[in-house]
């Protein structure tokens, strides 16, 4: 994958975004990672016929099928089971968490790196804000269940869900199409220049926080429509959420991912990132993944025993927010 030419590198600065199409080969590169999480869709839905909540395992189903009926079934949404980051609070011993040796693969892939080097430069550090979204048809989330890994994403920047300490870092956020994203299945939709407006006042919104519509120009979004293996890549402040999902049998996946120069405050420092390439330290950077799941179980262990950390900076009574 070639690095980003002059072009791309201009619109990225001038529109805070840039679509780089078939990044990753969904065959080669994709589908090693949908097969684990065929297995943890096979292990859930295993646990749940066992304890009556299905009337079947539906092995025989397709994975977006199987797990819509699974979901719907259950009456619950199981985000969590697939994420590979841990919850801002509330963590527990058994807290869900998928850190496989294939997505890890994913997030280290050459042709990532090479795209993120032409941001950031050679010197590249995981940031630990990461996500993996199953946007799940409405019809199969209920309304409790609703969260930002299985139903629509509001408006939001990326800025705006990490600590102050890291305002003045470069965080690069690279969002992957696993499957492909539609108007239709709730693709991304963004308003192209917003992020030189600085830091919008985010509001607490159902478990997240959201930036207000009547403060922004949504009639400026533009809807971002891409194919399975495409990647976006986003200024940390450019103002962005997601579509519903309208459609009946169709699960939207998505990675959520973040970059930024070795050194630099991630925002999040109770999570676990990781060099990720260097030029000048080369033995540092993390290559193997069975390392980089236990940094995330430690973490785990290490945040069920404290109380949560803080993360939100926004005050409940700000004006905005009224």
């Amino acid at each position: 994958m070639p690095s980003l030419d002059g072009t791309q590198r201009q619109q990225l600065v001038d529109e805070g975004y840039l679509v780089v199409e078939d990044v990753l080969d969904p065959r080669d590169h994709i589908e090693p990672v949908m097969a684990e999480y065929g297995v943890i869709l096979g292990g859930l839905a295993e646990s749940l016929y066992a304890e009556g909540a299905i009337a079947s395992t539906y092995e025989d189903l397709p994975f977006a099928d199987r797990l819509i009926r699974v979901c719907l079934e259950s009456g619950r949404t199981y985000g969590q089971h697939f994420d590979c980051s841990l919850p801002q609070r509330g963590v527990r011993q058994t807290t869900p968490i998928h850190v496989g040796p294939a997505v890890f693969g994913l997030l280290t892939h050459p042709y990532l790196l090479d795209l993120v080097e032409s941001v950031v430069g050679p010197e590249i550090y995981s940031n630990p804000v990461q996500h993996v979204r199953m946007k799940l048809p409405a019809r199969a989330v209920a309304p409790e269940q609703a969260n930002v890994l299985v139903a629509k994403v509001p408006w939001h920047q990326d800025n705006g869900v990490i600590l102050p300490e890291a305002d003045d870092a470069t965080i690069l956020t690279v969002w992957i199409a696993l499957t492909d994203a539609t108007l239709e299945n709730g693709c991304l939709q963004l308003i192209p220049g917003s992020h030189r407006a600085g830091l919008q006042t985010h509001c607490a919104a159902g478990g997240t926080v959201a930036i207000p519509e009547r403060m922004l120009s949504v009639g400026d979004a533009h809807p971002l429509p891409m194919r399975a293996g495409s990647a976006l890549l986003m200024h940390q402040r450019t103002v962005h959420s997601s579509l519903d999902n309208v459609t009946e049998n169709e699960v939207r996946i998505s990675f959520d991912l973040r970059y930024q120069p070795v050194g630099q405050a991630t925002g999040r420092p109770a999570f676990p990132g990781f060099d990720a390439r260097s030029a000048t330290r080369p033995a540092t950077v993390l290559r193997d993944p069975v390392a980089w799941a236990q940094s995330w179980y430690d973490a785990r262990e290490r945040l069920a025993a404290a109380q949560d950390p803080t993360y939100n900076r926004w005050r409940a009574d700000s004006p905005v927010c009224a």
